[in-house]
């Protein structure tokens, strides 16, 4: 369904079926998270209520980044792509990635330090 919802313009069958199992492993993450939180919850309501915030202020946060930082970041961090596979997917040059990531953590980071989520010191 949400292939069909989005604006894909795929050049090929190979650039598609990325996309595809991008799809479906963001689905897969999103299901995971939610039952291990609805888990964590149903164990320790007042723990998981205090650790939990944190997290939903990084997610806030996360949220903010312009939409190419948030894939950068995603594709890197969550997903484990080479930077080769994230240069294909977002169309890039191969050596463009490393300082499109550096700069991404940069503000990922600058953001959480002006909200007070980090501390200076745990950059």
């Amino acid at each position: 369904m949400r292939l069909l919802q989005s604006d894909v313009q795929a050049v090929d069958d190979e650039a598609l079926r990325r996309y595809v199992f991008r799809i479906a492993g963001n689905l897969i993450v999103d299901r995971w998270r939610k039952r291990k939180r609805d888990e964590s919850e149903m164990t320790d309501p007042v723990r998981a209520g205090q650790s939990g915030t944190r997290d939903l202020d990084v997610a806030r946060i996360f949220s903010e980044l312009k939409s190419r930082d948030r894939i950068l970041l995603w594709l890197a961090y969550v997903e484990g792509d080479a930077h080769e596979d994230i240069a294909a997917s977002l169309r890039v040059a191969r050596g463009s990635v490393k300082v499109l990531l550096s700069r991404a953590r940069a503000r990922l980071r600058d953001l959480l330090v002006a909200r007070g989520v980090v501390e200076e010191s745990e950059k």
